[in-house]
């Protein structure tokens, strides 16, 4: 009895995370295309600030979003949990669904009437190609798709990378589980006694004018869905431009 009221206690408090992180559990109709090949050469970069996929923990689980999910960027690093559907030429039998992180734009295209999937209101997901054939058919080119927002899961903690010139700080954060998007970062050197406001420069990356340079960095790092946690001397005085410092914690 003891066992099914913990289990059942576990449960619970998911459901209350869940909820509390604006996981909707309601599917959305919207539509997927994919770029790149079976490689993942191409989604590499990209308009969210990332880099090298496979060494910042991405993979090839990753997609590019339309304007009207993409969100000017705030959207980067969520993630989404996609499947084939109401296409029973194109699509798998049975081929269940995709977990990606959104890493990237797919940017309108107004130059033509017709078939521009990534143009406002629609809402679109380019995926890399293994993620698309794991739901139909490559030949298929566009398929009709449902999709929800869903928790990340990450290995090991946010990594922070930091990065521009001795008068310009920018930090590149990755690897961001749980809601997965950022909506606040503040930074706090050794010397300057209090937390400091960061502002979002583009994709994932906040910046500060702050001269930081021979100090710890400390970080105030809030999630969409308000959760925020503190990474407390993450970064030691002897930082150099480029490098990657483990949070050692996650969402």
């Amino acid at each position: 009895m003891v066992t099914v009221h913990l289990i059942s206690s576990m449960a619970a408090n998911r459901h209350m995370l869940m909820g509390h992180q604006m996981i909707d559990s309601n599917w959305y109709d919207a539509h997927a295309t994919f770029y790149g090949d079976m490689t993942g050469g191409d989604t590499m970069q990209g308009a969210c600030g990332y880099g090298d996929l496979f060494k910042q923990g991405y993979g090839l689980q990753t997609t590019a979003l339309s304007t009207a999910l993409f969100n000017n960027g705030l959207t980067c690093g969520a993630c989404f949990e996609i499947k084939c559907f109401n296409d029973p030429q194109w699509c798998y039998p049975k081929a269940g669904s995709v977990i990606v992180t959104a890493t990237n734009f797919c940017p309108p295209n107004y130059s033509k009437p017709e078939g521009n999937w990534c143009n406002p209101p629609l809402k679109h997901f380019d995926l890399s190609k293994p993620m698309f054939t794991k739901l139909a058919y490559y030949k298929a080119g566009i398929i009709p798709v449902k999709y929800r927002r869903v928790l990340c899961y990450k290995k090991g903690g946010v990594q922070f990378q930091i990065k521009g010139n001795p008068y310009w700080t920018l930090v590149l954060l990755y690897n961001v589980g749980g809601a997965g998007d950022i909506k606040d970062v503040k930074i706090k050197g050794s010397s300057t006694g209090s937390w400091l406001q960061m502002s979002r420069n583009w994709g994932v990356n906040w910046q500060t004018g702050a001269k930081l340079v021979g100090q710890s960095l400390s970080f105030q790092v809030t999630t969409s869905d308000g959760k925020m946690i503190e990474f407390d001397t993450v970064v030691p005085a002897n930082w150099q431009f480029n490098q990657v410092f483990d949070g050692k914690k996650n969402f």
